[in-house]
């Protein structure tokens, strides 16, 4: 499975050839990329063509697993990989036993059979890590293989903030491996809050995708966050969540004053921001936290910005009917010097 092969909230990848097209033609004399909120990743394996120098961070747990599986130096043994896949997929649910997968995610999630075989294999990578049998780098790609594997059969809309009820679920779980990137390009990759990072890094691009509405990815994708961390937290409702962490204060009204705060800050040539206008939506979980003159207004005080604009459909659970949907992709060409400096 590639990098793009999973469903994500957001996630660039139908968007790509518009935004590289654009970086190319508007950002000059760059060789350095910045991915603040990078999400799947997929818009930075898609410029590995275009610089030779890479910072890729997130707050997710889960996602930092995937870009260390994806984009790490580390060196790993691929044929010690393909056979514990071959293991993993000759277990028999018969022979496997409850478990905290099972206990709390089976029959919501997965089918009972499923969440088994999910919670059996994430506990042998855990324990192959422990024992030293896996590097980091091996571990990474087992363990983001067993994500994108179960996040293809979940029993979801394509996000984890709860379970589609009143059916039965198939037993459709299998096991399949990632294809990590082959590259020759230095990535930095980071789990960090993106306000504090932007005070360390300095790159020629700056690449601005986050969260402008209440939707919070801790929350999305606390399933996820959970099998990665495997730390066994007390589950709790229907949707059988954590308690809460990683709240992002994009997803909350202070949006305005913390992005200000973060396109301040940033040492780059280029300022590149992604947005969408789901600022009418009827889903209050939809509605942005900022605005596009509020936006405008933060750049604009950095550098001289225009926005470009693409016809594009929004992820839609059903709640909003959103005509005439836009990205908008801001370029600012920075003029006036980071407040780090």
């Amino acid at each position: 499975m590639d990098i793009n092969n999973r469903r994500y909230t957001g996630s660039k990848y139908k968007l790509m050839n518009w935004i590289k097209d654009s970086l190319r033609l508007y950002c000059k004399g760059c060789n350095s990329f910045f991915d603040v909120f990078a999400g799947t990743g997929v818009v930075t394996a898609e410029c590995l063509d275009l610089y030779d120098i890479f910072h890729i961070n997130d707050f997710l747990y889960s996602n930092n697993v995937v870009y260390n599986a994806f984009f790490g130096q580390e060196e790993y043994d691929e044929n010690k990989v393909k056979d514990l896949c071959e293991d993993f997929n000759k277990l028999v649910v018969q022979d496997v036993s409850d478990n905290y997968v099972s206990d709390n995610y089976g029959d919501k999630y997965f089918s009972y059979n499923d969440a088994k075989l999910i919670g059996q294999i994430r506990q042998e990578i855990y324990n192959g890590y422990k024992n030293g049998t896996l590097n980091k780098r091996e571990h990474d790609i087992l363990l983001a293989s067993l994500l994108y594997s179960f996040d293809k059969i979940s029993n979801t809309v394509g996000h984890y903030e709860a379970y589609i009820k009143g059916h039965t679920i198939p037993d459709r779980f299998e096991y399949r491996l990632i294809n990590p990137i082959q590259h020759d390009k230095k990535v930095f990759i980071y789990r960090e809050d993106s306000n504090r990072l932007c005070r360390e890094i300095k790159a020629d691009i700056a690449f601005i995708d986050p969260p402008y509405n209440s939707r919070q990815y801790s929350r999305f994708y606390h399933v996820l966050e959970t099998i990665v961390k495997w730390d066994k937290p007390e589950l709790i409702g229907v949707a059988r969540k954590p308690k809460e962490e990683n709240m992002s204060d994009y997803c909350r009204n202070a949006a305005p004053i913390v992005f200000k705060d973060l396109v301040d800050h940033l040492d780059s040539k280029y300022i590149v921001v992604t947005y969408n206008n789901t600022y009418n939506s009827k889903s209050t979980s939809s509605r942005n936290k900022i605005s596009l003159d509020e936006i405008t207004d933060i750049l604009n005080a950095r550098g001289k910005t225009i926005i470009l604009e693409h016809d594009y459909n929004a992820f839609n659970a059903g709640k909003t009917d959103l005509k005439g949907h836009k990205e908008y992709l801001f370029i600012c060409e920075v003029e006036n010097e980071s407040r780090a400096n």
